[in-house]
């Protein structure tokens, strides 16, 4: 009789059979091990029925040890079912004690110990392979052999009475131990006497021990089917039965305190596919406005100047059309058509043509501002849906910023982006048909005239506050390394990265929001305006991490007063609020422009490099909209928060969790190794090149950064110049190409002076690591600012400097004069060896040509022979170069790529010959054949002749070489 007669058996929460522990284990077993064969073959055949001595078509059946071992994924499909099949494994040996155990008896005990031991040595084996450690990996697969046979004879021995069991225990017991001399014949064959095929009819035996032994434990479903595993709740916990001294209520409240209380959202999939259609519809808004400044870009950077084109930065107004009734009732009645009739945005990477392309991106985002205004203005009626809306509208950003980050700053349904760039245009506008279908379903609420106190507040001081936060959101938060280029002084690193320190600008954004949503009054009052001020002023005015802590500020505060203002501004007419708003927001993007543009642009010298001047202007419009919110809110009654707000805002947080935790996932993913390796280190050789990228577009309007990363790897080069390669404006995308670039090529970078210091852009990137860089902005008095670059690498252990630098224009000589000297200087100053790769806008021998190649920078020409050169310059002292080219440009930009390769010395011997070319020109430019020079100083062969994607040696043909005599 059992002890535990009279107590209280409890609720039965769930009971199952136990063969079904059994059945569990078969099945991920062998789908451990036949889904590392498929994959296998699918993807390596190859490699995995190829073995020491033959390989296809003598050998064409891969062994259980080439398929799960070292190669991915199917290692990783291995694995990972075999660390699922642990779970049923211990279970299964543990009922098979409990089936088997007799009082005074030994076995049962045994053959569990050995049940367990090989579970344990299974692991040994898939986990430690043999390219780990072949020692162990071969003591724990013999000790699992080894094991087989006490576990096979003890279950057998152990058998229920079970007819059917025994019967076939005893014929996989015979085919498993009868397979093993035939594979041992075999595997001598392969092994000693090398017969062809041998190893292919070795695995097909190998192979059939694997479903032997996986078959033999299968078998023990047929005995637990007498067993009943049942989960019994004694304590009532289940059915929510509190057992502490705490009330139910102040349990519950902690742990919604404790989660945000999102976990306790009801689940809906209306409201799911509600929340995800609503955020993806915002997330396309946010990527055609964000592209729309890329293709109106591509117009000036050919016509070097106003090409007429700009005028489609006025595409956002087209909510002014919702001051004329007419017009607002039919687009408000015909929302649907409308939000669809802007996804043509999203068809423009097909249009080929550059300006028939603007001009479907313009109809596009004409169409997304005048649907969204509309749409915002036609649920103003119902607090709860309005709320959504602004909600869609602002994680649609925050979902654009992490998607940037993915796609390491561009965006992939952007009008420049196609397949051969990583772009998903397809997907992403089956998407936003789907997402927009659902997202205009439910019917306006209102057509007319609102009446929720529509006299109340001014229409244009929301206006303003309308602009201001666009245009924060977009020059500042579009983008998650923007601000953290704002703060970049150059190595060693004293401040935030793009990569990971991105996710803090993103967490920010996260807080910003939920906060203005949640305690919007807070939000809007001259306390917290004022904290937005100084993080504003701090991102101006400092650098490193002090700067970044103004930048996360006024993240959170742009985030958390957009809802207050856009909310507010949904109220009004829309064709003040966000016509007028749309048009001033305008005015801030060219201001933004023409702070860096001002050499080419009308009255481009009046705001000469005043960012400060546009973030002041930028704060004194949210301050209008701020002011208009007091106002309001003290003549009004907070409203109650309704259930059901409260829930479709966890399904929005929910979302920005999400969202997070995807930037977290592409953040590791992204993560720089930091192991770096030059192409032809034993060699010391550093091939360093210049180009000009032209901000990364190509001739047809494509992004280009996948062109470019091509051909520097194709010619191998260790150091590259990048110039005009500030993308971080409104106008060109806020993109960053450097990040590609670097993490692509394996290479160091230093992106130079950031977009807060008004220059067109240089950046260096580097296989060696950059151990020092200064930015500086040579004197420019009436022209463009020239950035330079100065770092200095560990070479081989030897301290090079590296010299990147952009010249003034042609129109400006007293610029150009000023920079040579000050660059002269500057390179003049550095005793190490060094290399220039320059912009320069001088002829060869002429001008300033003889301040740069002077005694004062002590500088030499890569080749003063080279007359047919005007941009491009490659200098440098104290290496010893011994190769040159030119590479044409293609149509990826509108510059050839110059490079050139220098031996590091190393010896004092070696130090001595480079000291006596730099004295002698003739030793220093004695030109050589190719025959001449050893393999590794030696350009690809690639590019010779007729070259490859429109990329060969040209201007001489070839390349130069030099050695001394």
């Amino acid at each position: 009789m059992s002890k535990y007669k009279d107590k209280d058996m409890g609720t039965e929460v769930v009971a199952m059979n136990a063969k079904w522990v059994s059945w569990s284990h078969t099945v991920v077993a062998y789908t451990a091990f036949l889904s590392a064969l498929f994959v296998g073959i699918y993807l390596h055949y190859h490699k995995i029925v190829k073995n020491e001595f033959y390989g296809y078509p003598q050998e064409w059946f891969p062994s259980v040890s080439a398929t799960i071992g070292d190669r991915y994924p199917e290692r990783s499909f291995f694995m990972l079912f075999i660390a699922m099949t642990s779970g049923p494994r211990f279970a299964l040996v543990g009922l098979w004690y409990l089936l088997t155990a007799r009082p005074g008896k030994i076995l049962p005990g045994f053959v569990a110990g050995i049940g367990l031991f090989r579970t344990l040595t299974c692991g040994g084996w898939t986990y430690v392979t043999s390219t780990d450690d072949h020692d162990w990996h071969d003591i724990f697969m013999i000790s699992y052999l080894v094991a087989t046979i006490p576990w096979t004879f003890g279950c057998i021995a152990l058998s229920p009475p079970n007819a059917t069991a025994i019967k076939y225990r005893r014929y996989i017991a015979t085919a498993f131990f009868g397979t093993i001399p035939p594979m041992i014949y075999f595997y001598i064959q392969h092994k000693i006497h090398r017969v062809a095929g041998a190893y292919t009819t070795y695995s097909f035996f190998e192979w059939s021990l694997i479903l032997y032994d996986v078959a033999f434990d299968a078998v023990t479903a047929l005995d637990f089917d007498t067993f009943e595993i049942v989960v019994r709740d004694v304590k009532g916990l289940s059915k929510g039965v509190n057992a502490s001294s705490k009330p139910t209520v102040v349990l519950e409240e902690e742990k919604k305190q404790l989660t945000a209380g999102l976990l306790d959202v009801k689940f809906s999939w209306r409201e799911v596919l509600d929340t995800a259609a609503e955020v993806y519809h915002g997330f396309v808004f946010w990527s055609m406005l964000t592209g729309l400044g890329i293709v109106i870009w591509y117009f000036p950077l050919w016509h070097m100047g106003i090409s007429g084109y700009e005028a489609f930065v006025m595409s956002t107004i087209s909510p002014l059309l919702l001051g004329v009734k007419p017009l607002r009732s039919l687009v408000t009645q015909n929302l649907r058509a409308c939000h669809f009739l802007s996804l043509a945005g999203l068809l423009a990477w097909q249009v080929k043509d550059p300006a028939y392309r603007l001009f479907t991106v313009g109809f596009g985002v004409a169409m997304s501002c005048l649907s969204w205004a509309a749409t915002l203005y036609s649920e103003s009626v119902h607090p709860v849906r309005l709320e959504s809306r602004i909600l869609a509208w602002t994680v649609g950003l925050v979902m654009s910023s992490a998607v940037k980050f993915a796609w390491q700053t561009n965006n992939p349904i952007w009008p420049i982006m196609h397949a051969a760039n990583d772009g998903y245009n397809v997907l992403g506008l089956v998407l936003a048909i789907m997402a927009t279908w659902r997202f205009t379903r439910k019917a306006p609420l209102n057509t007319g005239i609102a009446t929720d106190d529509k006299k109340d507040g001014s229409s244009f001081l929301t206006a303003l506050g309308v602009a201001g936060v666009f245009f924060g959101l977009h020059s500042l938060l579009s983008d998650t390394s923007t601000m953290i280029l704002w703060v970049w002084e150059g190595y060693p690193v004293r401040g935030p990265l793009a990569v990971p320190h991105g996710w803090f600008t993103l967490v920010a954004m996260t807080a910003g929001l939920l906060i203005g949503i949640r305690h919007p009054r807070f939000i809007s009052t001259w306390s917290i305006y004022g904290v937005g001020c100084v993080g504003a002023a701090i991102l101006t005015l400092y650098h490193n991490w002090f700067g970044y802590l103004g930048a996360l500020v006024i993240a959170f505060y742009l985030t958390a007063v957009a809802s207050p203002i856009l909310s507010e501004a949904s109220k009004k007419n829309p064709a003040v609020t966000f016509g007028v708003g749309f048009f001033i927001y305008n005015l801030m993007v060219l201001f933004h422009v023409w702070v860096v543009a001002y050499a080419f642009v009308p009255g481009g010298p009046l705001v000469r490099e005043h960012t400060d001047w546009i973030m002041i202007t930028m704060m004194l419009l949210i301050g209008a909209g701020v002011f208009n919110l007091i106002s309001l809110n003290a003549r009004r009654h907070e409203d109650r928060a309704l259930p059901s707000r409260s829930q479709h805002r966890k399904y929005h947080a929910l979302t920005l969790v999400i969202i997070n935790l995807f930037f977290i996932g592409a953040a590791i993913r992204r993560f720089p190794t930091n192991d770096y390796k030059p192409y032809h280190g034993d060699a010391r050789v550093m091939t360093a090149g210049i180009w000009t990228i032209h901000f990364s577009l190509d001739n047809d309007m494509y992004s280009s950064e996948y062109r470019m990363r091509d051909l520097i790897k194709e010619l191998e080069i260790d150091v590259i110049g990048l110039l005009e390669t500030d993308l971080q404006r409104i106008i060109m995308g806020n993109r960053d190409t450097t990040q590609f670039l670097a993490e692509d090529l394996g290479m160091y970078v230093d992106y130079g002076p950031g977009p807060n210091k008004h220059t067109w852009g240089a950046a260096l990137l580097s296989k060696f690591p950059i151990l020092n860089s200064t930015h500086h902005l040579l004197p420019s008095p009436v022209g463009e600012l020239a950035p330079a670059i100065h770092a200095t690498l560990d070479v081989y252990g030897e301290l090079v400097d590296v010299f990147v630098f952009h010249s003034g224009q042609e129109e400006d000589p007293e610029d150009r004069r000023l920079q040579a000297e000050y660059l002269a200087k500057l390179m003049g100053a550095s005793s190490r060896p060094s290399v220039l790769l320059s912009y320069l806008v001088t002829k060869p021998l002429k001008g300033n040509y003889n301040t740069y190649v002077s005694k004062t920078s002590g500088m030499h020409d890569v080749d003063p022979r080279d007359w047919d050169r005007w941009c491009e310059y490659i200098l440098y002292k104290h290496l010893q170069r011994v190769g040159y080219a030119r590479v044409s440009r293609s149509t990826i930009t509108d510059t050839e790529l110059q490079v050139a390769k220098f031996v590091v010395p190393k010896s004092e011997a070696e130090r001595a010959q480079v000291a006596a070319m730099d004295s002698s020109s003739t030793a220093r430019n004695r030109r050589v054949g190719e025959n001449e020079v050893p393999e590794s100083w030696r350009f690809p062969a690639l590019f010779k002749g007729e070259g490859v994607r429109g990329h060969r040696y040209h201007v001489f043909k070839e390349p130069w070489y030099y050695k001394p005599s």
